[in-house]
């Protein structure tokens, strides 16, 4: 198992470009020439791949925090193109949707097939169904600003929790440093307690030999006063 510290990261680029691949081919195929449920259908399946693509560009913005500072330039650069592929994608899919819709409104009965200018009132009712299209037309794509306004904050509210996590893995750096700083002294302390007890212990057994050789002096000289 790959234990190196650009390991997941690899993993979730290779996931993105996989899903980024299913995209397109879904993009250029059913998306774009199918028709009515089928259609439909395709893009769904899009919308939920690109949610996966975006989850996987966010595992990759948490994983580039574990990265050395010297490897993380080159990384950072491959997370940018990885968010440029998925807008790309996502305005692509955008854009197939506003085709779907408008190809749907046009189906509709009478909508092409309206009446000549000598039926004034098929006319009319043209209009109105061209004017009523145009509303849904536009209803839609203020549904689609809306969610677009809503993943932006999304987007936001997950850099601010990346920046929280970014500032807590510091702290945690900052407080292991501290930590091994603090084993180091300890290590140091102890080193030096155990050369004191050993000088202590030496000076015990330099105090010992002298005393002893004073006593022996003491003894030798009392027993050559009284043996004279």
């Amino acid at each position: 198992m790959d234990t190196s510290p650009t390991a997941l990261f690899d993993s979730y680029e290779q996931d993105f470009k996989q899903i980024i691949q299913s995209i397109r081919d879904k993009l250029e195929g059913d998306a774009k020439d199918a028709q009515g449920e089928q259609r439909k259908a395709a893009l769904r399946r899009v919308e939920m791949e690109l949610d996966e693509a975006d989850e996987m560009v966010s595992q990759m913005e948490i994983e580039i925090q574990g990265i050395p500072q010297s490897l993380r330039p080159s990384y950072q650069s491959r997370i940018k193109a990885s968010k440029a592929d998925l807008q790309r994608y996502k305005k692509l899919s955008k854009d197939q949707h506003a085709q779907l819709s408008r190809s749907e409104l046009l189906a509709r009965p009478g909508m092409g097939a309206g009446a000549t200018s000598d039926e004034p009132y098929g006319a009319a009712s043209d209009r109105t169904r061209l004017l009523a299209g145009t509303a849904l037309l536009e209803d839609g794509s203020r549904r689609l600003l809306e969610s677009q306004r809503i993943a932006l904050e999304t987007e936001e509210q997950g850099a601010d929790i990346l920046r929280s996590l970014r500032g807590q893995r510091e702290q945690i750096q900052n407080a292991r440093d501290t930590l091994q700083r603090a084993d180091t002294s300890i290590d140091r302390a102890s080193g030096t307690l155990k050369k004191m007890i050993r000088r202590m212990y030496q000076q015990r057994f330099v105090t010992a030999a002298i005393i002893v050789v004073l006593v022996l002096l003491i003894l030798i000289i009392l027993w050559a006063k009284l043996w004279r």
